[in-house]
């Protein structure tokens, strides 16, 4: 119990490192003052374009694969690797060396479970896929993509511990995209391509 402990904590710790926040700071821009303020990819594109955009993209995934990793490599029980991904998630959401304001989770939801359970999170890209396909918003398609997670979990037969782990943090997922769900709710929503949309709105990226 206290390696898994020590293993969640270092996965919270790795979680809450801002990427974003960092390299924008480098670049001299202020990413909580830029655009929607959020940490994640989809500001830094606004802030930064397209490159840096995928950088911090990669990154935010990165450091989700890592926690798992080392959660498999110490312990390696499906209840300790779904533990630290709900821990590296956490910390991203709510990153402690970025005063607890972090991203959506997204990316970093992606970069633990593709190395827990690869084919699940193939589902979900298709699933978000299709649905950004019909309705050209990003937000709904990383939201259906959420939802199907457990659901992949189930079908691809992965134990209990990371079903219960995909539903945390698809719940998390969820309720960081509440702004996003108020503004479809009310017609705001910008569209993917939609003609009087900023360019730098377009972006594929929601973390």
């Amino acid at each position: 119990m206290t390696t898994l402990l020590v293993l969640m904590v270092v996965s919270y710790a790795l979680g809450s490192l801002p990427f974003g926040l960092w390299l924008m700071r480098a670049e001299g821009i202020d990413l909580r003052a830029s655009g929607s303020g959020n940490i994640g990819a989809t500001n830094v594109w606004r802030a930064a374009g397209r490159w840096m955009a995928l950088l911090v993209l990669a990154l935010d995934a990165g450091k989700g694969a890592l926690a798992a990793f080392l959660a498999r490599v110490v312990i390696d029980e499906p209840y300790a690797t779904a533990a630290c991904a709900v821990a590296v998630v956490a910390g991203h959401v709510w990153p402690i060396w970025a005063g607890f304001r972090g991203g959506k989770g997204v990316a970093t939801v992606a970069g633990a479970f593709a190395l827990i359970t690869p084919l699940a999170v193939v589902w979900c890209v298709v699933v978000f896929g299709c649905v950004l396909a019909m309705t050209r918003y990003v937000s709904v398609g990383s939201l259906a993509a959420a939802g199907m997670l457990p659901i992949a979990t189930l079908l691809v037969g992965e134990p209990p511990p990371v079903t219960v782990g995909a539903c945390v943090v698809a719940a998390l997922v969820v309720w960081r995209h509440r702004t996003n769900i108020g503004r479809l709710w009310t017609g705001r929503e910008p569209r993917v391509g939609a003609r009087g949309v900023d360019r730098r709105r377009r972006t594929p990226f929601v973390v």
